[in-house]
């Protein structure tokens, strides 16, 4: 099973491909230069198999590349930054 997650500026989204079939993203609403991270959704179909994660896991790591910063107003990104310490600096202020 393979990954890919992908920036869809056009949908203010995340999304994450499996195997190239659309499996979840994560949606977002740009603030000049932060995005407020306010959904998460995974299709039932790959749910409990990682793919969550790793769409936040692979969000992240973009954002990051970019130097950019955003606010976790989503649930399930806030989640996983708790569980994941290593991009509490990706936090804006």
């Amino acid at each position: 099973m393979s990954f890919l997650v992908e920036d869809n500026p056009a949908r203010h989204r995340f999304e994450i491909l499996v195997d190239d079939a659309l499996a979840g993203f994560t949606a977002y609403e740009p603030r000049g230069e932060v995005l407020v991270f306010t959904h998460t959704e995974v299709d039932p179909q790959f749910r409990d198999m990682g793919v969550g994660s790793a769409l936040v896991r692979g969000t992240l790591d973009q954002i990051r590349e970019r130097g950019g910063r955003l606010v976790p107003e989503c649930t399930f990104v806030a989640a996983f930054m708790d569980r994941h310490p290593e991009y509490a600096d990706l936090v804006a202020d």
